[in-house]
């Protein structure tokens, strides 16, 4: 196995189980530590539901061999999702701290649709909006990262790992 072609399958496997461990942290903060995502956050998970299937498909690939070009072909897709992903974080983390405005429709989520007053007010009552301006968690607390800055950090590790693992230049 050529030097290149093992940066091709060493960027694919950081990529995935980085990439898997960010998005289960992320699942695991709103699912055991009660923390409710807004609209950013969960638009910010796309790229990790694409790029990661994507990375390991370009494991599997570099492992098979022969077919270099097709997993720096995909090493190439997953650095652009990437590349969004962290475009997202700092977006959100930006309007976090107030560079810039949010989006004006940020909410966490559309309710089924209601068939009687009742329901409404059902709905209504139990309506959790979380906003995408508001940090609900940072590290180091009060002056550090929010969620939507280390997701930032992460994307743009993910994309610089896959970037790497495409060869500078094609062997003679």
């Amino acid at each position: 196995m050529a030097n290149s072609a093992r940066h091709e399958i060493i960027a694919a496997a950081i990529v995935t189980v980085v990439g898997a461990a960010t998005i289960a942290a992320a699942w695991g903060f709103e699912l055991i530590g009660g923390y409710v995502p807004c609209a950013l956050c969960l638009q910010e998970r796309v790229p990790y539901y694409a790029g990661v299937p994507i990375a390991l498909v370009a494991l599997v690939v570099g492992f098979a061999g022969g077919q270099r070009w097709l997993t720096r072909l995909l090493l190439v897709v997953v650095a652009v999702v990437f590349a969004y992903g962290t475009y997202l974080g700092v977006y959100h983390a930006g309007a976090e701290w107030g560079f810039w405005p949010g989006p004006a429709d940020c909410a966490a989520g559309a309710a089924p649709p209601a068939t009687s007053a009742a329901d409404i007010l059902s709905q209504i009552q139990g309506m959790r909006i979380v906003s995408c301006t508001e940090a609900s968690w940072r590290f180091p607390a009060d002056w550090g990262l929010s969620f939507a800055g280390w997701n930032a950090v992460a994307s743009l590790f993910l994309a610089l790992v896959a970037l790497w693992g495409v060869p500078k230049r094609r062997p003679i």
